[in-house]
């Protein structure tokens, strides 16, 4: 690891590419494609703390480049309902004053965390879904697309195998993350000691009717506050069921744990095995990236001179 400036001010980001079940045996090339990507998201917020900048402006910045990366479930490359078009969530979370925002069902943003964030700067609301967002598109002035701008081949075909397999075996599908996983988020402390926490995705793979996930709500799928900032990622519903992200918070502000604790906790022990992992910084600029699943896209560094790019356990 590299050392550290002594005098640097205190910084520290953590981000995530999504969490399933990856095959540690799966092809090189794109592993390593996932692997440089979550390097360069990194390089983008580790050279803006580094600058002084602010750590939403932080959040959104990784978020919006990894909206415009295809490898991931969100912006570009965001997955098909079952209608094969594509449906997109984001929110965003301010630790030092509890503003938040959030956007769900969006079709036509090209980067929905910055509608997110506008949700929070310019509405007096906290989420705005459907066709409310996007009409507050038309006028936040954010950057707008045709639906099939979000398509991917590979994403066409992942659509494509989910229907054949419901035919196969009924309306009730089993369960595979390999169709889904690919949500992003970002988490940071900045050098004047605010928390941040911002997450976005395309959803799951054929999902019917409009259905949102924890991503746009707040305390399931993204939370920051004075203690710690998180972004979740994995089966929404259970993220939804358990208010996973605001229980890392909790266990700290009531129950005495640390970052490592509480984060471990809600994913191990809270969570089943396969559902999904998180990443969360503390304000003392601890990071903990906990995931039950094969593996989770992520990459983390502090001032300390600590950094991490990985996929698989240790």
């Amino acid at each position: 690891m590299d050392g550290g400036r002594v005098d640097e001010p205190r910084w520290a980001i953590a981000v995530h590419g999504g969490a399933g079940t990856m095959n540690p045996d799966g092809a090189k090339e794109r592993l390593r494609a996932y692997e440089d990507a979550m390097a360069a998201a990194l390089a983008l917020g580790t050279g803006m703390l580094r600058d002084g900048a602010a750590a939403l402006d932080v959040c959104e910045a990784v978020v919006r480049s990894l909206e415009d990366n295809p490898l991931f479930n969100a912006g570009k490359g965001a997955v098909f309902n079952e209608n094969g078009e594509h449906e997109l969530d984001a929110s965003i979370m301010d630790g030092a004053t509890m503003r938040c925002g959030a956007v769900a069902g969006v079709r036509t943003v090209k980067h929905p965390v910055t509608l997110a964030r506008k949700v929070m700067t310019d509405t007096r609301h906290v989420l705005l879904a459907g066709e409310g967002a996007e009409q507050f598109a038309a006028v936040a002035g954010v950057d707008r697309v045709q639906n099939t701008y979000f398509d991917t081949p590979g994403r066409r075909r992942a659509l494509q195998r989910l229907l054949r397999q419901r035919e196969r075996t009924g309306a009730a599908a089993p369960v595979d993350r390999r169709f889904d996983y690919g949500t992003v988020g970002c988490v940071v402390l900045d050098h004047a000691g605010h928390l941040a926490a911002a997450t976005s995705t395309g959803g799951m793979t054929a999902k019917k009717w409009g259905r949102v996930g924890d991503t746009p709500i707040l305390g399931a799928g993204n939370y920051a506050d004075g203690y710690a900032a998180i972004s979740c990622t994995g089966t929404g519903e259970e993220f939804i069921r358990h208010s996973i992200a605001r229980s890392v918070t909790a266990r700290m502000q009531y129950g005495g744990q640390t970052l490592a604790q509480a984060a471990g906790a809600v994913v191990h022990d809270v969570l089943a095995s396969g559902d999904g992992g998180l990443i969360a910084v503390d304000r003392d600029g601890n990071i903990a990236t906990p995931f039950n699943t094969t593996g989770m896209y992520r990459a983390s560094a502090n001032w300390r001179g600590e950094r991490e790019v990985a996929i698989f356990q240790d």
